[in-house]
């Protein structure tokens, strides 16, 4: 027992190597389960987004907190690995691989890509949200943004002023809409013909979601990777400047 509680205490004290730990163990079954159980067909990082969530509700409800798993003391380092400064590093690291040549054969392609990207999904966040009944411009502005990226819903619901709930609603429509690009990239890749590096760049444009255009294109075809995470990253900038402004002042011209 005394043995037990060293270990917790010494895993405890250096929570960013523990939460490095419980990130391997759960990127090892979940790739796993992608091999074995899927075929490879569901991405082995959506199933790692799944059980994150299903474990980051456990953490909450078990520990009465609002950070996840990370409100519990052992799982604390996670806090910090999944915050914003890891996250860009890792966005920044995976465009870094792209090549400038390919780059520039996006062209106007890519550019106009990201900007309808971005005004689609926000248009179709805000819909959903006022069929849910969020009738207020602040909320449905949100709840649209969130649509655009997970980061992008509670940059805008800040500088709004929206509601907790809201905010929190916002993410969830971003995690959604990770998780689905995760899980279709491969299966309409061949479909729009998904093969070359301006392709993955326009369509990297068109879903935004770094996260899930990188893992969706890396079940598929993993050299487009970077082409497709470097666009993607310049939509969420794109939806963080365009969100709580102009698409706003629309909106508000629109609902009254």
């Amino acid at each position: 027992m005394d043995i037990i509680k060293m270990v917790t205490n010494i895993l405890t004290k250096y929570n960013l190597t523990m939460a490095f730990m419980m990130v391997g163990i759960v990127m090892y079954f979940s790739y796993f389960i992608s091999k074995n159980f899927t075929k490879n067909r569901i991405h082995g990082s959506a199933i790692a987004i799944i059980i994150g969530l299903i474990l980051a509700y456990i953490g909450g409800i078990s520990s009465g907190g609002s950070k996840g798993l990370a409100s519990i003391g052992l799982f604390s380092g996670i806090g910090l690995m999944g915050g914003g400064m890891l996250r860009d590093y890792a966005i920044v690291s995976t465009a870094f691989g792209a090549r400038l040549e390919e780059m520039k054969k996006a062209g106007l392609a890519g550019t106009v890509s990201l900007f309808v990207g971005v005004l689609l999904s926000f248009v179709i966040g805000v819909i959903i949200a006022l069929m849910f009944g969020y009738t207020s411009t602040v909320d449905a502005v949100t709840i649209g943004a969130g649509a655009v990226t997970f980061i992008v819903g509670p940059v805008t619901g800040a500088a709004l002023g929206a509601s907790s709930e809201v905010v929190a609603l916002s993410i969830a429509a971003g995690v959604v809409k990770s998780i689905l690009v995760m899980i279709l990239t491969p299966v309409i890749g061949p479909i729009i013909g998904l093969d070359t590096p301006k392709e993955a760049m326009v369509y990297g444009g068109l879903m935004g979601t770094t996260s899930g255009t990188a893992a969706g294109l890396a079940a598929y075809k993993p050299e487009l990777v970077p082409y497709g995470a470097l666009t993607a990253t310049f939509y969420t900038g794109l939806g963080c400047l365009l969100c709580p402004s102009i698409l706003f002042l629309i909106t508000k011209a629109i609902l009254g």
